[in-house]
């Protein structure tokens, strides 16, 4: 069974190997979201060039009580970037690599208002980059003997009002998309309007958590967890909701469902 006690003692273990500077406790535990079967996603602050593979697989082969490889920076991907994913008696522990410069990097473009989506599987809209810094502001550190983590996180402390203002501003990009669903509509490109129905979704809950001050830190549950931030963004939820779950296949019914979507409330500027 895994407790604070015991994710202390992996932090612990992980801060004691070279190149690792912090280890903190992120995802749904570490802002109160989570289920009785969440999994426990450690975040590994490391130092690029300095990291002990080897080392981090050790240890994770004495949690495990068997081999436990571990990703290498970037192998995951350039932003998801790498670590490992363990089973420790029967509970599942996460660590995910983040270099601690490209963390700064990202807490600081937060804080001037600059983001950008990136191609990555499993992000079908794209990887947020400035998550990193939601990252930093919503985590629990286990073990930050430098401040390197509670400095990040003062950073981006409250939410960022530049990177509110251009959450905001980025809503033309919903109606572009809505714009360019029509055309697939009058064709009945059911997938190609699908795609731009769930995208212009995604960017109006992406508004709808900036606005409220709220970190995104994953796709996963964007649109519904915005029924907590109020009555507009509950009824936005249930619109993107019904359009989603039934688009239509009929060029009238996809308009339809474009038109819905379009008058679905949004954050004010």
């Amino acid at each position: 069974m895994m407790d604070q006690r015991r994710l202390r003692q992996m932090a612990d273990a992980l801060a004691g190997l070279p190149g690792i500077v912090a280890v903190s406790l992120g995802g749904s535990r570490a802002r109160g979201t989570h289920r009785p079967d969440s999994d426990f996603d450690l975040g590994v602050y490391y130092r690029a060039g300095e990291l002990d593979l080897s080392a981090m697989g050790a240890v994770a082969a004495r949690w495990t009580g068997e081999s436990a490889p571990v990703a290498a920076p970037g192998d995951w991907g350039p932003w998801v970037d790498g670590g490992a994913w363990l089973d420790v008696e029967g509970t599942k522990v996460d660590w995910i690599l983040r270099d601690v410069a490209r963390v700064e990097e990202q807490c600081d473009r937060a804080a001037r208002g600059e983001f950008a989506f990136h191609p990555q599987p499993g992000h079908p809209l794209g990887f947020l980059d400035v998550s990193y810094a939601g990252e930093v502001a919503t985590a629990i550190p286990l073990h930050d003997p430098s401040a390197v983590l509670a400095g990040l996180a003062a950073r981006v402390t409250p939410y960022p009002e530049p990177l509110r203002k251009a959450m905001l501003d980025g809503l033309w990009q919903a109606d572009f998309l809505l714009e360019a669903a029509q055309k697939g509509a009058r064709r009945a490109d059911t997938t190609y309007v699908a795609l731009c129905l769930s995208h212009a979704a995604m960017l109006v809950a992406h508004a709808w958590h900036a606005a409220a001050g709220a970190w995104v830190i994953n796709e996963k549950g964007l649109v519904p967890s915005a029924v907590r931030l109020g009555p507009g963004p509950r009824r936005f939820v249930d619109v993107a909701t019904a359009a989603l779950a039934r688009p239509g296949a009929t060029p009238e019914e996809l308009a339809a469902t474009i038109d819905a979507l379009r008058a679905a409330p949004r954050p004010a500027a």
